[in-house]
């Protein structure tokens, strides 16, 4: 595998790297956001032929482009290439599981899913849909 995986990028890497990019948002990675993420690439079916090794090399991409100056538009750059339009309100979902995976939504990753609503062009009323699925999936008593 190459290190610089950026030119060969899957659908799936791009679905696990907005994952990881909500996650890493407010600067702490939290065990059940990492536990959320693993379980959606255990589970769901679009990731039925995905090599999950490719997890680590996502994620260390996502890091390094949050280490740049403006990473977080080349992120979103790398998804809008090579992630299909048609899963974009699915990586809206996947990343508002792993943003209430924790029972709390802090500030930057309120911002980060607002970023990534405009970036992935998901409606507002699709996205309130997609948000409170996600809210009523993760309630604590």
């Amino acid at each position: 595998m190459p290190t610089d995986i950026t030119h060969s990028l899957t659908p799936q890497d791009c679905l696990v790297a907005m994952m990881v990019a909500l996650s890493i948002s407010d600067s702490t990675v939290r065990t059940s956001e990492l536990l959320k993420i693993e379980n959606q690439v255990n589970t769901l079916p679009i990731f039925g032929e995905y090599d999950i090794d490719r997890i680590k090399q996502v994620s260390n991409m996502v890091f390094d482009l949050f280490e740049e100056e403006d990473g977080i538009d080349a992120l979103f750059g790398l998804v809008r290439e090579n992630l299909p339009e048609r899963l974009n309100e699915t990586c809206y979902a996947l990343c508002c599981d792993v943003a209430a995976a924790d029972g709390a939504l802090r500030e930057a990753e309120l911002r980060m899913l607002e970023e990534m609503r405009f970036e992935l062009d998901i409606d507002r009323l699709h996205a309130a849909a997609i948000e409170r699925g996600a809210r009523a999936r993760h309630l604590h008593e």
